[in-house]
C-alpha cells in the first residue's frame, strides 16, 4: 500500500461521501447530522478551500480525505478549521496521521497562520493521541458539548496549533 494525498475532483463523488457519511452515520466525531447524496457532496466537497484525498497509488482506491476552510472571518480569519474522515477498514494503518499533515502544509500554503479544531470529541481516543504527537495544544475542555448518537452529551476537547 503506497498511501498518497491529492486534490479532490467531481469523480471522487461516490467513494469520498461514503467515508465522509460512515462517520456522520457513526455519530460520535462529527456534528452534522445529514448524509450527502451526490449533489449534496459535490457542493460541500467543492466549497471548501481544499478538500484532500488519500488514495493508495496501486489501485487508486480512496482511503480517506479531509476538508479545509476558515474557522471565522475577518480578523480571525487567519484561523482554519479541518475534518478528517478515514475509510472504516483502512483505520490503525496511520492513514489519518497522512492527511493531517498534508493539511497542515496545505494550510500554511493558503495563508493559514493556526489550525484549530472546535469539537474533538473526548472519547475519540485515536485522534487526541494524534493531535498530542503532531504538536496541538489541548484548549481544555466542554463538558456536554457534542450529542452523541445515543443522545447523551459527551466532552468536547478544542485544540490548536500554530502553524
Amino acid at each position: 500500500m503506497n498511501i498518497l494525498i491529492r486534490e479532490f475532483t467531481a469523480s471522487d463523488i461516490s467513494e469520498a461521501s461514503a467515508i465522509w457519511n460512515d462517520v456522520v452515520a457513526d455519530g460520535v466525531a462529527f456534528p452534522q447530522l445529514d448524509l450527502l447524496d451526490a449533489e449534496t457532496a459535490k457542493d460541500f466537497f467543492m466549497k471548501q478551500s481544499f478538500t484532500g484525498i488519500a488514495y493508495d497509488t496501486e489501485d487508486n482506491k480512496i482511503m480517506g480525505l479531509y476538508i479545509l476552510h476558515p474557522n471565522n472571518v475577518g480578523r480571525c480569519g487567519h484561523i482554519c478549521n479541518a475534518s478528517y474522515a478515514v475509510e472504516k477498514n483502512m483505520r490503525g494503518h496511520h492513514i489519518g496521521e497522512a492527511l493531517v499533515s498534508h493539511c497542515m502544509t496545505k494550510a500554511r500554503e493558503l495563508g493559514f497562520k493556526i489550525l484549530q479544531f472546535n469539537a474533538v470529541v473526548s472519547t475519540n481516543s485515536a485522534a487526541l493521541s494524534l493531535y498530542e504527537k503532531l504538536g496541538f495544544t489541548r484548549l481544555g475542555v466542554i463538558p456536554g458539548g457534542f450529542l452523541m448518537k445515543d443522545g447523551h452529551y459527551g466532552d468536547i476537547i478544542p485544540h490548536y496549533v500554530v502553524l
